[in-house]
């Protein structure tokens, strides 16, 4: 009789890959990535079916952390410059506090090992920020940009103000708020 599977080994193998893919890319291998974990190989792929399945499941997994981090309080009353601001200081926050996550995610979300359901997934995560700007577009406070673009510009300039906070991290409130006007400059109308 099969062994029922352990819900801190699946979480220790979630883990290990984290680490692993932020230092060492997505051709990292899984023998690797089990003896981070504390698990031997043949472990790792009784959780998971394949490497793919494992990057599938790391990407939902990050994905579903980070929405727990950003939506958390999320004002859905508030004006579209306090939400949006709210992310991004969730956003910013949560990468700086996780860089292995933020480092996975990023080249996760550029693999072409994702599935498509899995991206339509990690975007339903964050269905209320893409309704935020769909709406906030139709009424005129944010420019026509396509939502991916919006995304990826917020993307961008969160990951300089995470790379500065890091080197120095006395200046965090200050590059935190600097990297939200930038954006803000960027997509919103006037």
């Amino acid at each position: 009789m099969a062994r029922p599977k352990s819900e801190d080994k699946r979480n220790a193998i979630l883990a290990a890959a984290t680490q692993v893919i932020a230092e060492q890319g997505l051709g990292a291998p899984t023998a690797r990535i089990a003896k981070v974990a504390g698990v031997a190989e043949g472990t790792l792929f009784t959780y998971f079916e394949s490497k793919d399945a494992l990057l599938n499941e790391l990407y939902l997994d990050i994905k579903s952390d980070m929405r727990e981090v950003m939506m958390a309080g999320y004002p859905k009353a508030a004006s579209i410059r306090a939400r949006s601001r709210h992310v991004w200081q969730k956003y910013v926050d949560w990468g700086v506090a996780f860089p292995h996550k933020r480092r996975a995610v990023a080249q996760l979300a550029v693999s072409d090992r994702l599935s498509e359901p899995t991206r339509a997934a990690g975007m339903r995560a964050f269905a209320d920020v893409n309704e935020m700007m769909q709406t906030s577009v139709a009424s005129g406070v944010l420019r026509d940009h396509p939502p991916a673009f919006v995304a990826a510009i917020m993307g961008a300039l969160a990951d300089t103000t995470m790379e500065f906070i890091e080197r120095e991290p006395a200046q965090a409130e200050r590059y935190r708020d600097a990297g939200f006007e930038a954006f803000w400059n960027a997509v919103a109308k006037g």
